[in-house]
């Protein structure tokens, strides 16, 4: 693994630092994120449960996979079951690491678990964090690929890709 020249942070925040890096004669900026999780929950009626919510970035809501970050000192599979619990109430089934890929490599080291959790079921408590407006939607499994093009968000595309590539 290489190792930058120099590196000095540039912005310490709540959820990710920026630190700027020499490499060379070149300097990048560098968004440090600690990771992610993304879950494709399928549940026992084989309707995959997404989210709906806003993303001010985006300026938009946005439909998605169930996600969230790792705290530190947590395993990736203890940080998708607590987000979907979180995130939707959902919890229980049958849980497979699909996945791990660099979400944007070009400026930011965020690095994203993927797991599939079929057979989810209601019983969970969702606990949402303030501020944080979250509408359940499910999508029969059947009627994934037919509704791709209403996706704007590239974990929950690869998600849902890699799923569907999962079942053939």
């Amino acid at each position: 693994m290489s190792e930058p020249d120099e590196r000095r942070v540039v912005y310490d925040g709540k959820l990710i630092d920026v630190v700027v890096e020499r490499w060379g004669d070149n300097e990048r900026e560098i968004v440090e994120h600690p990771g992610a999780v993304a879950i494709v929950p399928v549940d026992r009626e084989e309707n995959v449960v997404l989210v709906r919510q806003m993303r001010e970035p985006a300026r938009k809501e946005l439909v998605e996979l169930p996600a969230g970050t790792i705290d530190e000192g947590e395993e990736p599979l203890a940080t998708a079951k607590r987000e979907l619990e979180e995130e939707t109430g959902l919890r229980s089934g049958e849980w497979n690491e699909v996945a791990a890929f660099w979400t944007t490599p070009g400026f930011c080291n965020e690095r994203m678990t993927l797991f599939v959790a079929e057979g989810v079921e209601t019983g969970g408590e969702q606990n949402l964090d303030e501020g944080e407006g979250v509408e359940l939607v499910r999508w029969p499994v059947g009627e994934i690929a037919s509704r791709l093009g209403e996706i704007e968000d590239a974990k929950t595309l690869a998600g849902l890709l890699l799923y569907l590539r999962l079942r053939t």
